[in-house]
């Protein structure tokens, strides 16, 4: 018996939803970027893009676990000798691009190289409670339920 391999016409991509509020940040990303690689399905195929596409809703009131919140720090390089900038994830959460930080550990989840660049842009995230693909008819992902580990009661 031959290995099944997924041909792009027989890849459907399904639309989900993803409700954050209140999920601890490194469990729900693992969760969604096992969805945008499509691992969970039986069809499986390394090499193409045969994930979900995910929305995830109320970015902004993501949980982390222990003293994240102040000890976490998020680098980036301006290109400039001694460029080194660094954030907080509070100081994120808190700004003007919360949404940033759930891209940023999803984003960290997925291969790199162009499939996973391919995959990341399967992902739509939002601050709010309010989306722009209701045309699609996304299903509701419930995360909060799989696990009680997923939330973090404050």
């Amino acid at each position: 018996m031959a290995t099944y391999s997924a041909k792009a016409k027989e890849i459907s991509k399904k639309w989900v939803v993803v409700d954050a509020a209140g999920l601890v940040v490194g469990r729900a990303a693992s969760i969604i970027a096992l969805r945008l690689r499509g691992k969970h399905k039986p069809t499986f195929t390394p090499h193409m893009d045969c994930g979900d596409n995910v929305i995830v809703i109320n970015a902004s009131k993501v949980k982390f676990t222990g003293n994240k919140l102040k000890d976490k720090v998020y680098y980036h390089h301006t290109g400039y000798p001694g460029g080194i900038k660094e954030r907080v994830a509070g100081k994120i959460l808190g700004g003007q691009f919360p949404e940033r930080v759930m891209e940023k550990a999803v984003e960290r989840m997925l291969p790199r190289g162009p499939l996973g660049r391919k995959q990341l842009g399967n992902l739509h995230v939002y601050a709010g409670a309010e989306h722009p693909h209701t045309a699609q008819k996304p299903e509701v992902l419930d995360i909060k339920s799989m696990n009680k580990k997923n939330t973090k009661a404050d």
